[in-house]
């Protein structure tokens, strides 16, 4: 039986490396991959306490294809992310929203004795993505999830719409490229002044520093706000800047809950939308997308070692990273 090098959380919050053990033969769809970059996301520190093996944000390259398997062969370069599998004949999966399947495999729930954050996976070849060449492996990991996550919560945008990112990070850099390369106008909303010139380079149109405002203004209403921050807006500074039947996307994954006034959200017909990551078709379209524009997170790497994999956890813990970690195998 195959063994794989694996590296997991556990209780006390140290990751540790293992293994994990796979049958020798490859049933149904199944598809072995062997690791080549894992993207880190933020979701991932929620997880380094529980028994588990840590990663979501994977690419790889095909070894081996079961008998069910129609696309997939070996030496194929493959993505995913934070979804794994469905039951696949719910009404969720058939209109293609599988990410809210009953029986869905996301990543900290189910299949916990392997993640990307190893040498090799076992996945079904219904959920592997094909990387274009346009994309590197490491620039093509974070979009797994991070940048699955931004294409969807800009799903039916329309190319005279205004979007709001707030917070230049490690979703909010992936935001401003997807929106501005949509068509969109893309306004900047940041603490501070020091991400204003790589804002533009990225493609926003404007630019507001929030920190010691007690206005805001923008130059158009705000048909969508994305939320990519860790910490929660002042709402009083920004409903004021949303149009009329707007929609708010909180976005960052955080404990606590969502507040914001009432009386805004009635008044002014504004939306709150919960978005999870894309569904397999939307997940396809984004990866198609980001290769044909050009759309590449800014990454900084480390070695697939418990020493790199630490490295990287603590600097992202501290909010260092520079905008998103990358590990590659040795």
């Amino acid at each position: 039986m195959p063994t794989f090098t694996v590296f997991k959380g556990q209780p006390n919050g140290i990751l540790v490396k293992s293994t994990t053990t796979k049958p020798d033969q490859l049933t149904g769809d199944n598809v072995l991959v062997r690791v080549t970059a894992s993207g880190l996301c933020g979701t991932d520190l929620h997880y380094t306490r529980l028994d588990m093996v840590l990663g979501h944000e994977g690419v790889g390259i095909v070894e081996a294809a079961g008998p069910d398997c129609g696309s997939l062969k070996k030496g194929d370069r493959v993505g995913w992310g934070y979804e794994v599998d469905s039951c696949g004949h719910c009404l969720e999966c058939l209109q293609g929203t599988e990410t809210f399947c009953p029986e869905r495999s996301l990543y900290g729930e189910k299949n916990l004795d392997q993640g990307s954050f190893a040498s090799h996976a076992i996945l079904r070849e219904a959920f592997l993505h094909p990387i274009p060449d346009g994309l590197s492996d490491a620039e093509a990991a974070p979009l797994q999830c991070g940048g699955a996550t931004m294409f969807t919560a800009l799903d039916n945008i329309k190319p005279s719409d205004t979007v709001a990112i707030l917070g230049v990070g490690g979703l909010g850099h992936l935001a401003i490229q997807f929106a501005a390369k949509m068509g969109c106008r893309v306004v900047v909303l940041s603490g501070s002044d020091r991400k204003r010139e790589e804002a533009f380079r990225l493609g926003a149109h404007e630019f507001i520093a929030t920190k010691g405002a007690t206005e805001l203004r923008s130059s158009w209403p705000v048909n969508r706000l994305l939320v990519t921050a860790a910490a929660p807006p002042n709402w009083d500074l920004i409903l004021p800047i949303m149009a009329p039947r707007s929609a708010i996307y909180p976005l960052s994954v955080a404990t606590g809950n969502f507040e914001i006034p009432y009386m805004a959200l009635i008044l002014r017909g504004i939306s709150v939308v919960g978005s999870l990551v894309a569904p397999r078709n939307q997940h396809r379209r984004m990866i198609d997308f980001a290769a044909l524009h050009q759309i590449k997170p800014i990454v900084e790497r480390f070695p697939m070692t418990e020493e790199g994999i630490k490295e990287a956890m603590d600097k992202l813990d501290r909010g260092e990273v520079y905008y998103r970690a990358v590990l590659i195998p040795k």
